[in-house]
């Protein structure tokens, strides 16, 4: 028996819940692309790399959601593969800007259709008139994640200054 303050029912959990909505959403996306063509976080990388040319990998982390860690082995890989170029700043040698090569505009073009459809997919699967609720309650914990996360920022570039 479950007591106060346990989860009884992983159908009313949020998290589970939010879980398996992402699973779903990605294997509509699998579905979608192909499962030769980019990964749904490569996709990613390459739209956000798209919307902020010359973006460095620092904002790349924080517009994309992507540890730093897996970011930079992701754009490592994306790189070597010629999806992605990557430089050092002038004003900073720790920093890496990225760019699009060529190769990472038509992959992300080819991607682009099956990602619409995917999305698409994903909220036709729910009723029309929560639709608007969903992806606004989706970007309002995405505001309350970005905003956590600029404060984390700060808070440690406090403690590098100290």
């Amino acid at each position: 028996m479950a007591t106060a303050g346990e989860i009884k029912d992983l159908n009313k959990s949020p998290h589970h819940l939010l879980r398996r909505a992402a699973q779903f959403a990605s294997d509509l996306y699998a579905e979608e692309v192909g499962p030769k063509r980019l990964t749904h976080r490569q996709f990613t990388v390459l739209l956000a790399v798209d919307q902020n040319e010359g973006a460095s990998q620092t904002d790349l982390v924080r517009i994309t959601g992507i540890d730093r860690s897996t970011l930079a082995d992701l754009i490592g890989r994306m790189t070597t593969n010629g999806l992605l170029q990557r430089r050092r700043t002038k004003s900073d040698a720790r920093t890496n800007t990225v760019k699009l090569s060529a190769a990472g505009r038509r992959a992300l073009s080819a991607a682009q259709p099956g990602a619409h459809t995917a999305d698409r997919r994903l909220l036709r699967a729910m009723d029309s008139n929560r639709r608007r609720v969903f992806i606004d309650a989706l970007a309002e914990l995405n505001k309350v994640l970005s905003e956590q996360e600029t404060k984390l920022a700060q808070t440690a570039r406090r403690k590098r200054k100290s």
